[in-house]
């Protein structure tokens, strides 16, 4: 990550259950930030790309071995179950619709704070 971008503090980690996301506001953005298992955070857009509602932190967190050895943590949505990587935003299973994968915004602890960057790191087509 970019030492120059601003992180904004969301919440004590305290505050997240592990596995459980919750909603943010970022500036003029939604966001779902997460508390994993292993307490580390991570964020995504809160806009489901399939239903348009904001219900990402709604999600199931779980996680997905891509074949090779390596798993990854994985939100599922709470609509239609549609399974994206949190780390990269890659849509694994797309429950038979087309390919939309979501925005993911850099999240880190500090000092017992959740920090997030406002702007995504990665950025869906057409976004």
């Amino acid at each position: 990550m970019n030492e120059e971008t601003t992180m904004i503090d969301v919440c004590a980690l305290e505050d997240l259950l592990p596995e459980r996301g919750a909603a943010a506001l970022l500036g003029d953005r939604q966001v779902a930030v997460f508390r994993l298992e292993d307490g580390g955070v991570r964020a995504v857009q809160q806009r489901d790309p399939y239903s348009g509602a904001n219900v990402l932190a709604r999600g199931i967190i779980g996680s997905h071995d891509l074949g090779d050895g390596t798993v990854v943590p994985t939100l599922t949505s709470p609509l239609y179950k549609q399974v994206w990587d949190v780390d990269s935003g890659a849509v694994l299973d797309a429950a038979g619709g087309e390919d939309l994968p979501i925005d993911v915004h850099d999240a880190e602890v500090r000092g017992g704070r959740v920090l997030v960057a406002p702007a995504p790191r990665t950025a869906r087509a057409g976004s």
